[in-house]
């Protein structure tokens, strides 16, 4: 639990610090920062030259600056989030109101002219913070002129921002803005001159500092209308199965166990043998696998990323992820990654010792290479991609460092410190039934009891667990919504793990009934097969759901959504061995082996 303690010492004293600096006293300057430009369809990836969707930095439109555009520093996660925050011409000043305040006045070439109009025509919106509090407006509109000749369309962009601040005695509660007055009508064939000018007026308020967030998830524009409906279903499903399941086993399974836990005639035992199939192969069952380094390092990689997932959802859960609070979850994501990799480490070399394997410092690289190898692979070439493009979407080189020395100097020798305390901590193999010297032949099986078939049928009652709630999560990570429902995200997460564990004891079973004691990987192929139905859904939702378009947004979402669905492949399949070895060991310990 040593990491989730830093975690929330790290957050705790994030989130008290920020409370405890936002307070002003008349005509004193409040912070406000510009961020990005980014459009309404889609808020995640923006470029203007390319007809993709990509985020770009506030001053690629060609507003009124400073005379010396200063960068905010930023954390890691709010260079992860694509956050570029800088200073603006705004001056506020704590309880003094403006009227028409002139930001500049300048000529807008046709290059200037043609950018505006590309980002209105995309509905491209700019996000600005106002003492911390996000806020959004549309660079412009497009109006349709009926004339004789047809429908023109008219770009029209707003010039003048008028800022409402909701304040409580020396506190910022709410800021809103409108742009409703002053608008200009561009066109591309020709320069404009044009003023931008800001209004400001300041109202008092009774809501409470602490809760002036909780507009943003009361906004239905911002929260998903989710109802309990999917998680009924999940109940529902999971409720069916567990049912056919103590069913199966009250008439099959606990018959034959209390066969062969007694003293039984051979007779009685010639006469089961076909049915009986899994008692024959007990002194082959518990054989180690193939490749077994790779199959303790998958393991190791498995159970990291499920502590890893646990840790994100208690935090989540104790509201540590305060909606717009800038680079929190991905402050926390890659600390919560970079200190269990000593779960990695621990697990994989545990195992591998009780398999008695040798060479130990092998497998520690395949276990910390395993899920973090592909990731940063697939990092490297999308953020040149995004290099390329110009986008807000790529890591700062600070950014990169930061990343860097993490992994170096604590990820790598956690890893190191959990193999070795694995290593020296590991106890023998527990086997109920002696391992027979020559392995026993594996019979010729139906097409269906094969591997994908296997998968493909294993996987499907997992996925309709959390399918729904898929939606909600990929319009969190690739849209606008925020996620706040964690309590119900938990849930699903537990009812998916038991549903994994349940189809995966199932399958097992049925596969040692006909003989076929070569169940360690299968166990682990079936119950990650979940991952690659996720997968299946990010093709669907990438051509039928979403808006994306272009070399740019294909690559990051089919790249990330990659590695997401990997891990979801390593999570569950470490789930169904674990679960699937449980019971293969309660099954044989509860007959007579010879």
């Amino acid at each position: 639990m040593l990491f989730i303690a830093l975690l929330l010492i790290c957050l705790g004293s994030h989130v008290e610090s920020d409370a405890s600096n936002h307070r002003f006293n008349k005509g004193d300057i409040v912070p406000f920062y510009a961020d990005t430009v980014r459009p309404l369809s889609n808020s995640r990836l923006v470029t203007f030259s390319q007809k993709e969707l990509e985020t770009h930095a506030y001053y690629d439109l060609p507003y009124c600056s400073p005379d010396t555009v200063k960068e905010e520093k930023l954390n890691l996660g709010e260079m992860m989030n694509g956050d570029r925050l800088v200073t603006t011409p705004y001056t506020f000043e704590f309880l003094v109101d403006k009227d028409y305040e002139l930001l500049c006045n300048k000529t807008l070439s046709k290059t200037d002219v043609s950018k505006f109009i590309n980002a209105i025509e995309k509905d491209y919106y700019m996000q600005l913070y106002f003492d911390d509090l996000p806020i959004w407006d549309l660079i412009g509109s497009v109006q349709n002129d009926y004339t004789n000749e047809g429908i023109k369309s008219i770009y029209v962009l707003n010039t003048h921002f008028e800022f409402q601040v909701f304040y409580n005695k020396d506190r910022v509660i709410e800021v809103t803005l409108l742009t409703a007055g002053n608008s200009l009508y561009i066109s591309e064939d020709k320069e404009v001159d044009v003023g931008f000018t800001y209004s400001v007026r300041w109202i008092m308020e009774i809501e409470p500092f602490d809760k002036r967030m909780d507009r943003y998830i009361a906004d239905k524009s911002l929260r998903h209308n989710l109802s309990v409906n999917s998680v009924a279903f999940s109940f529902v499903t999971l409720f069916i199965l567990v049912i056919l399941l103590r069913t199966f086993y009250v008439q099959v399974l606990h018959k034959d166990i209390y066969k062969y836990s007694h003293d039984v005639e051979e007779t009685q035992v010639a006469e089961n043998h076909e049915e009986m199939g899994w008692k024959n192969i007990h002194g082959d069952v518990f054989r180690f696998p193939k490749h077994k380094s790779l199959f303790a390092a998958a393991l190791g990689s498995g159970t990291h990323l499920l502590v890893l997932i646990v840790s994100i959802l208690v935090l989540g859960l104790l509201g540590f992820f305060p909606p717009y609070a800038r680079g929190v979850f991905w402050n926390a994501l890659v600390i919560a990654y970079v200190v269990t990799s000593i779960v990695s480490g621990y697990t994989s070399g545990s195992f591998y010792s009780q398999l008695e394997g040798t060479n130990w410092m092998k497998n520690l690289f395949l276990a910390g290479g395993l899920f973090f190898v592909p990731l940063f692979l697939t990092f490297g070439f999308l953020n040149s991609v995004a290099n390329f493009y110009g986008t807000t979407a790529a890591l700062p080189l600070r950014g990169i460092v930061i990343l860097t020395v993490l992994c170096v100097f604590l990820a790598s020798p956690l890893l190191l410190l959990g193999g070795i305390i694995g290593k020296n901590r590991a106890s023998d193999f527990h086997a109920p039934c002696k391992t027979a010297k020559c392995p026993k032949e594996v019979p010729q099986l139906r097409w269906y009891r094969g591997v994908l078939p296997q998968m493909a049928l294993a996987g499907i009652l997992p996925f309709s667990v959390i399918y729904v709630q898929l939606y909600y999560i990929f319009a969190t990570v690739w849209g606008h919504p925020v996620y706040t429902l964690y309590g119900i995200l938990c849930v699903v997460f537990i009812l998916l793990l038991i549903m994994t564990a349940l189809v995966s004891v199932a399958l097992t079973y049925f596969q040692l009934a006909v003989e076929d004691h070569e169940w360690w990987w299968r166990s682990f192929f079936c119950g990650g097969s979940t991952g690659l139905f996720t997968y299946g859904y990010c093709i669907y939702y990438y051509i039928w759901r979403s808006e994306m378009k272009g070399f740019m947004q294909t690559s990051f979402f089919f790249g990330y959504m990659g590695c997401v669905c990997y891990g979801i492949f390593l999570v569950l399949g470490s789930v169904g061995f674990h679960a699937s070895l449980l019971f293969v060991r309660y099954l044989y310990a509860a007959i007579k082996c010879d």
